[in-house]
């Protein structure tokens, strides 16, 4: 007679061998593609005169910046296409697309000819680049968050979910670094010249890596138990489930709209705005940035553990109106030192943490898993896309030709927006998925 026990655990070995394998694979390929889409902002000074003509530094400037924001016009198509990816084929199959197409477009800009060399054909292929590269993230977060939410125990989903952004802020971090280290070891010159490819090929030649290591997750159970071993009847009427949910479409873009405006003003494109518009030095600015998001990181988890605890609407509703009420104060702080940009980013960073390390969760607990993707990923990289992605344009160009004051106001509004929304919600704390 057979023996069906497993006196070595062999079984419960393997479950957790695969269950950090899926981890690891989530958080790199995150942490990759982070890298490959912000480290463009960060380089945003040096991409300038290397894509556009030079001659006017301010134009060119406000051109790469417009690039970064045409990136994002590619995300909706993105969260559409990797969506459906996603919600049909598997989480897996979807973010092992996602981070490849990623790597491919930071290549292409590291590789890239310069504008001195073939002209505006040089523009041509950094916005591809950037398009091919907002498809890919268009698709990440929706598929990453979907993933790591389907793959917690319920009770820690939120703590769980911190993972997203502190994967992500390691990319960021590591563009920072990188760009930190770069400009004490090269001349300005030695930048101009090869300095600013370093990051994209790297970023390309990790992301690569990240692809592999995705290859290797298993399928979320979530996914597999609701959609693979049940009929296919809810393909055919997805779009319709979509449409029956539309007020949670609506609640995503409400709550989305202030929390990533103040998330690319503040941990984004500070270091950046800093140099062009504050005069502080490139490698105070860049080191900044280091330290702050080494803040921002501690702190995720603290907030995804006592969201757990107390709720998902406290912390939002804290998230969006503490950086609003912050705004102002913080933004007069920095003045012109590197010292102070890094005080003002640690404090709003905290707060954006708070908001950060629980919307994958809340997210999630949105959607029935059919359309969890798909649900998140169109209204999600609609509102980045026209919130987040033209936050750096929009504030340099302000800078320029108005009061940098009205910008600050127009997140503050956005902010409002979120805390009206996120005070309606449901609580969904320990939600069955």
């Amino acid at each position: 007679m057979t023996r069906v026990s497993d006196p070595s655990g062999t079984a419960a070995r393997t479950g957790h061998r695969d269950v950090r394998r899926a981890i690891f694979g989530a958080g790199v390929g995150n942490t990759f593609e982070w890298f490959d889409w912000n480290v463009y902002a960060t380089f945003a000074t040096y991409l300038a005169t290397q894509f556009f003509n030079g001659a006017d530094k301010v134009s060119a400037l406000l051109a790469t910046l417009a690039v970064f924001a045409v990136g994002f016009a590619a995300r909706p198509f993105g969260g559409f296409l990797f969506g459906w990816v996603s919600d049909r084929l598997g989480r897996k199959f979807s973010m092992s697309l996602s981070i490849g197409l990623a790597a491919l477009g930071s290549l292409a800009i590291g590789i890239s000819p310069t504008y001195s060399t073939i002209g505006s054909l040089a523009s041509f292929i950094l916005v591809s680049a950037r398009l091919v590269q907002g498809l890919a993230h268009g698709g990440e977060l929706p598929s990453a968050q979907t993933y790591i939410a389907e793959l917690a125990p319920r009770e820690h989903r939120g703590l769980w979910s911190s993972m997203i952004y502190i994967s992500g802020t390691l990319g960021i971090m590591m563009g920072n670094f990188l760009a930190a280290t770069l400009s004490l070891a090269l001349s300005k010159d030695q930048m101009n010249e090869l300095g600013w490819r370093i990051p994209f090929i790297l970023g390309g030649i990790f992301g690569l890596y990240a692809l592999f290591m995705r290859i290797r997750m298993t399928e979320s159970k979530i996914f597999e138990n609701d959609i693979i071993m049940h009929d296919r009847a809810t393909e055919q009427r997805m779009w319709l489930v979509l449409k029956e949910h539309k007020k949670q479409v609506a609640q995503v873009i409400g709550i989305t709209v202030g929390l990533t405006a103040i998330f690319y003003e503040w941990a984004v494109s500070a270091p950046a705005h800093a140099i062009a518009a504050r005069g502080i030095s490139p490698g105070g600015a860049f080191w900044s940035g280091v330290l702050t998001n080494v803040i921002f990181i501690v702190f995720l988890p603290i907030w995804g553990r006592l969201s757990d605890r107390i709720g998902r609407k406290p912390i939002l509703i804290a998230a969006a109106a503490g950086s609003a009420v912050l705004t102002f104060p913080l933004d007069i702080m920095i003045g012109s030192s590197a010292v102070r940009l890094a005080v003002a980013m640690s404090i709003m960073l905290i707060f954006i943490a708070m908001g950060a390390s629980i919307v994958p969760a809340v997210y999630a607990e949105m959607f029935p898993t059919g359309i969890r993707t798909i649900g998140l990923g169109i209204p999600y990289s609609i509102c980045v896309a026209a919130f987040g992605g033209t936050a750096p344009y929009l504030q340099e160009l302000i800078a320029v030709k108005l009061d940098p004051r009205w910008f600050n106001a127009y997140v503050i509004g956005l902010l409002l927006v979120s805390v009206t929304v996120i005070s309606r919600l449901p609580e969904t704390k320990a939600k069955q998925l």
